[in-house]
C-alpha cells in the first residue's frame, strides 16, 4: 500500500485481521491457481506487493524452498509477523514511494492493492522494473464500479439497505482516491508497459461465508466515517448488521479481475 493518511482500511484495525481471513478464503484459489500456472517453483525469487496478511506468502513460501526467496512488504508489516522466517523477509514499504526492495524477481504479485494507490502508474512502473528479463507479473484488483452492489439480486429492504450502505462505502473509497474501475484496464496497462503474453480473467463470488464475514468486518471498521458523513445511521448499521448476521442475504463483493503477463527476455533469451 501506498502511505495515505486518509486510507480507509487501515491494518491497524481489529477487524483488517478479520477483513485478511476473509480475502484468503474468497479469493486464495483463484490466486494459486493463477501462481501454479505461472510456473512458480524451487528457486524463484518472488516479491509480495502490500501482502497485509500471510496466506499467499506462506503459500509462495513454500513454493520457492529453502533456496528461494519470498520479500513481503507493505506499509504496515504486524499482520505479517508470524511468516517472518527463511526464505521470507519482511520490510516496510511503500510501492509508490520507495525503492523495489530488490531487482531480478521472477515474480511480482500484487492482490487488492494497486486499487487504494493514488499513483498507482508509478506503482505499476516499479513492480515491473523490479522483474529479471522474462519474469512474471501478477496483479489482481477489484473493479467495483464493473458490479457495485452488495445485494445484485435486491428484492426487499434488507437488499436497499444493504446496496445502500455499499454506495458509500464506494463513496469513501473514491473521496480517498481510491480508482473503483481500475481492475478492467489491467490487460490494457501490462500491454502498454511492454509486457508479453498477456492475459486476464475475473471472479466474481455472489454467495459465500467468507463473503458475510467480509461485509460484517468492513462495515464495522468503517461505521464511524459510515455516520460522520451522514450515510448511514448508528440505528441503520446495526439493523444491516443483524440482516448480515442472520444469513438470509446473498452477498457479493466486486469482481476480482487477474491479469498477468511477461517482461521482455534480453535478446540472448531468458
Amino acid at each position: 500500500m501506498t502511505r495515505t493518511h486518509g486510507y480507509l482500511l487501515d491494518n491497524r484495525q481489529a477487524e483488517a485481521g478479520e477483513r485478511f481471513d476473509a480475502f484468503a478464503a474468497l479469493f486464495d484459489p483463484t490466486t494459486f491457481r493463477h501462481l501454479e500456472r505461472l510456473g512458480v517453483g524451487p528457486g524463484w525469487r518472488c516479491w509480495e506487493v502490500g501482502a497485509g496478511g500471510t496466506s499467499v506468502v506462506s503459500w509462495l513460501a513454500k513454493k520457492v524452498g529453502p533456496t528461494g526467496r519470498v520479500v513481503a512488504t507493505d506499509i504496515d508489516t504486524s499482520l505479517l509477523a508470524a511468516a517472518a522466517r527463511p526464505p521470507v523477509e519482511v520490510r516496510v514499504h511503500d510501492v509508490a514511494a520507495d525503492e523495489p526492495p530488490g531487482e531480478g524477481f521472477d515474480l511480482v504479485h500484487a492482490r487488492l492493492v494497486l486499487v487504494h494507490v493514488p499513483d498507482r502508474e508509478r506503482a505499476l512502473r516499479s513492480m515491473i522494473e523490479a522483474l529479471r528479463p522474462g519474469g512474471r507479473l501478477l496483479i489482481e484488483d477489484a473493479d467495483p464500479a464493473l458490479q457495485p452492489l452488495l445485494c445484485p439480486d435486491e428484492h426487499g429492504p434488507e437488499q436497499q439497505l444493504a446496496n445502500r450502505l455499499r454506495q458509500g462505502f464506494r463513496k469513501l473509497l473514491a473521496d480517498r482516491g481510491a480508482d473503483l474501475s481500475y481492475g478492467r484496464r489491467l490487460p490494457r496497462l501490462l500491454r502498454e508497459a511492454g509486457l508479453l503474453r498477456v492475459e486476464a480473467d475475473a471472479y466474481f463470488p455472489l454467495t459465500s461465508p467468507a463473503c458475510t464475514a467480509l461485509e460484517s468486518a468492513t462495515v464495522r471498521q468503517i461505521r464511524d466515517q459510515l455516520v460522520t458523513e451522514g450515510i448511514a445511521t448508528d440505528q441503520e448499521i446495526d439493523r444491516h448488521l443483524a440482516n448480515v448476521a442472520a444469513g438470509d442475504m446473498d452477498l457479493a463483493t466486486a469482481p476480482m479481475i487477474s491479469a498477468w503477463g511477461r517482461r521482455a527476455p534480453e535478446e540472448n533469451g531468458s
